[in-house]
């Protein structure tokens, strides 16, 4: 028998292991001879295959925790540390209060809000009473195994290892940590979109002094800012999913392409691997950093996706104050008096920082959401944010239904036990050729009839625009309600879920589920939920018209999801281009004024919009020209952009027709070409050239576009001028997968993790996948125990607690 074979059957009974090789990557390079007992410790075994995926096998859960945090510290130490400095609110001890975070666990501006609101969280105990919490309201005694076993998998790592990543070698905040830590980190994912965007307010918020406070923005100036903080089109996480039905597809199987858009840096990263207990479990996929379960994924039987939703997972209660104490509030007459938390920082020069968080029935008290939209304090008024998300801890609870499911029926009754998932929808597909898109968030129970009797001034401006409910706090009948179905008090229940079973297509590029099918438009939820007969984005519209010309052709395999993935199509450009073309074309002289007024020669541009094939690939020519010149005329409004206005009776296709009359569309084009021109950079030249990421000393071209391009295969470049382009990528693409069934016993995958597992530049791990998406290319899964036998890279090592 083979000697891989022989391997394979080892690591599965559980038997005696020995490592077949001591090269591993730098990161994760560690060997342990299988004769040496484990003393009782937890242990795992993990086979690396191409690009250095791991399949972690282990006994159980615990011991599959051990396997997941050792392979992620390997890959992602320094990002993962990080991350726990942040969650132990040591950020102003090791890098200065006023420098800012990654972003990955809150919007905290600066360090030191940060870490005033993550200390306050350990003070008061909040997740360790959540651990407390019975299931299914709390997490189960298996996702705190997982997340015991992650933590120590993740210190063996660092007892065992010397860390050759340069962003922390050497750190004295790398540092071991505890299960605690594991559900922090949980927690703070949960409330990222409630608490997790008022950290500065919350922090920031004191009883009003003697002088007068700020004034409070206007209703209508609050309800645009509000409509701009909680646009799913302006975050920096969003994706694409479309799911089809047997029906559509060539072998009567379903289909699920998934395509999260997420930050190509820092802790919100992606890793790939896939976890097995025999005969328990057995998945593959994606996981965010520190997850111990699987974020986006496929076993055997289902796949799924998420997609950032546009539920408001957060609303305001704007509350009456005691006149004589503006630290006591009154509910139906009677007085409250906040709590006070008091929270104590170390900052890097050895001083501590003490402020005082104020706490009320609804929540803390917050006096910003963001820069845009302040919440003053006063004598008479202050504002408590709610955010149901700071009870759940139910997300783990949530993967591992979707990690054990065998249908998209099981991805839905997961989602209706444990009710665990913040702020996404879940799309899905099974191998009998169902669909799911269902958006099953964890959302306060505001429907529009409380709204509407229990909204304020200022509520009555945000709930229609964008959602945010600002309740009156001064009622008790204003409170959120519950649903009997309801896993926790405050609410919606599962039956209130906007959701389409076994449509042809169901797909989601972040706007509200209306369109989740086109054919079959989805209405009759609350407004919290997202908005019904709204204009589209330019990317779930150009995702529609794809999605659903693919089902109408049929006959579709795991090949026509990778070529939408990659077929880079410019909704903007096929709107826009052509029109502009000829209006370039038309111009006396060639010329038109730019933003300074001056005049500049547009003519050479003319035929580079007429001739660009209306794609975003490395090789476009035309792209770079057609991009500079949108990012200026979609500041435009849409009543004087487009000739042709929304309709809700053809949303897909509306509006349309670009003004080129209007007189900022051709100033905006004349911006973009002299930016070019200024830069030295060719009006057509191959977007590649000036659309790259660095790896090391070199720089890999990348495709994809902006959001408001409309580009499935999102691409959101960092602009430098001086550098000649775009020099790296913020967010976009990160982990994709196509996968379909074939009737075998293997699902039919192919994947892509575009930034690569590791972001340590000394592995090979941190550039090859990149290298992969620079040329379209995918990763074949090897999901079934004779193609990780197969592997050409396969390295087996068995990794164990010493004791």
């Amino acid at each position: 028998m083979p000697l891989r074979n022989r391997l394979r059957i080892l690591a599965v009974s559980g038997l005696a292991l020995f490592t077949v090789s001591a090269s591993l990557p730098p990161v994760s390079a560690h060997t342990a001879p299988a004769h040496h007992p484990s003393a009782g410790g937890l242990s795992a075994v993990i086979r690396y295959t191409e690009y250095g995926i791991p399949h972690i096998v282990a006994k159980d859960y615990a011991n599959l925790g051990f396997g997941n945090g050792w392979a992620q510290a390997a890959d992602q130490v320094c990002t993962l540390a990080d991350g726990f400095v942040t969650l132990r609110g040591e950020r102003s001890r090791y890098f200065g209060p006023d420098a800012s975070p990654d972003g990955s666990l809150s919007s905290a501006a600066k360090n030191l809000s940060s870490d005033l609101y993550f200390r306050g969280v350990r003070d008061t105990r909040t997740v360790e009473k959540l651990l407390k919490v019975p299931a299914p309201a709390g997490p189960s005694r298996t996702t705190k195994e997982l997340q015991r076993g992650w933590a120590a998998g993740y210190n063996a790592w660092l007892a065992q290892n010397r860390i050759t990543d340069p962003a922390c070698r050497g750190a004295r905040w790398v540092r071991p940590v505890t299960a605690l830590d594991v559900a922090e980190r949980a927690f703070a994912l949960s409330v990222l979109g409630g608490q997790g965007r008022g950290i500065d307010g919350i922090t920031a918020a004191q009883p009003p002094a003697a002088t007068p406070a700020p004034a409070s923005p206007s209703p209508d100036d609050a309800a645009d800012a509000a409509a701009r903080l909680l646009s799913t089109q302006n975050a920096d996480m969003g994706s694409n999913a479309v799911a089809f039905r047997g029906s559509t597809t060539a072998n009567g199987r379903g289909l699920l392409l998934g395509n999260p858009h997420y930050p190509w840096q820092g802790g919100r990263r992606f890793w790939q691997s896939q976890q097995t207990i025999p005969g328990e479990l057995n998945v593959a996929g994606g996981s965010l950093l520190g997850s111990a379960t699987m974020s986006i994924g496929h076993n055997a039987y289902v796949a799924w996706s998420h997609t950032v939703a546009t539920g408001v997972t957060l609303n305001l209660h704007q509350l009456t104050l005691d006149p004589a104490d503006p630290t006591v509030y009154l509910v139906d007459g009677a007085p409250q008096r906040m709590t006070r938390r008091t929270v104590t920082v170390a900052v890097e020069d050895g001083r501590e920082v003490t402020r005082t968080q104020w706490w009320t029935r609804y929540g803390p008290v917050v006096t910003s959401l963001g820069a845009g939209l302040p919440l003053p304090w006063t004598r008479t008024a202050a504002y408590a944010l709610g955010d149901p998300n700071a009870v759940n801890l139910r997300s783990g609870d949530t993967a591992l239904g979707f990690s054990k499911a065998r249908s998209t029926a099981g991805i839905k009754e997961a989602l209706s036990r444990t009710q665990g998932l913040p702020w996404v929808n879940t799309i899905a597909a099974d191998s009998s050729g169902h669909t799911l898109f269902s958006q099953s968030q964890v959302l306060p129970r505001i429907t529009d009839e409380l709204a509407e009797r229990c909204s304020t001034p200022l509520g009555r401006a945000t709930y229609p625009t964008s959602g945010l409910a600002v309740l009156d706090g001064s009622r008790s009948d204003c409170a959120p309600g519950s649903d009997p179905d309801a896993v926790q008090p405050g609410i919606f229940g599962p039956g209130r879920m906007p959701t389409v079973e076994n449509a042809p297509y169901v797909e989601n590029s972040n706007d509200s589920a209306w369109l989740a099918n086109a054919d079959a438009p989805v209405s009759g939820y609350e407004r919290v939920f997202g908005t019904v007969g709204t204009p589209r984005s330019l990317r779930t519209r150009g995702a529609v018209e794809d999605v659903s010309a693919m089902a109408a052709e049929g006959r579709l395999t795991v090949a026509d999801l990778q070529s939408q993935q990659f077929a880079n199509r410019a909704p903007a450009g096929d709107l826009a281009a052509a029109g502009l073309a000829r209006a370039c074309a038309a111009l006396p002289g060639g010329t038109t004024s730019g933003s300074t007024g001056a005049p500049v020669d547009v003519s050479a541009a003319c035929p580079v919009l007429r001739d660009w094939d209306r794609t975003v690939d490395t090789g476009s020519r035309g792209a770079l020209l057609f991009d500079r010149f949108w990012r200026r005329a979609v500041a435009v409004p849409a009543a004087e952009l487009w000739k042709v206005p929304f309709s809700p009776a053809d949303p897909v296709g509306t509006p349309n027709t670009l003004n080129t009359s209007a007189p900022r569309v051709l100033t905006a084009l004349a911006d973009a070409v002299a930016e070019l021109r200024g830069l030295g950079i060719a009006l057509d030249a191959p977007l590649g050239e000036h659309q790259s990421v660095p790896r090391g000393e070199r720089r890999i071209p990348v495709g994809g576009g902006t959001e408001s391009l409309g580009i499935w295969n999102k691409t959101e470049g960092v602009w430098d001028a001086a550098a000649g382009g775009y020099t790296d990528v913020s967010t976009g693409s990160s982990y994709i997968q196509a996968v379909g069934w074939d009737g075998g016993p293997c699902p039919v995958a192919r994947t892509l993790l575009t930034y690569g597992q590791s972001s340590n530049p000394a592995s090979p791990h941190s550039s090859d996948q990149t290298e992969l998406y620079s040329g379209e290319r995918w990763v074949t899964s090897r999901f079934c125990e004779k193609d990780i036998a197969r592997s050409p890279a396969l390295k087996v090592v068995r990794v164990r607690e010493h004791r």
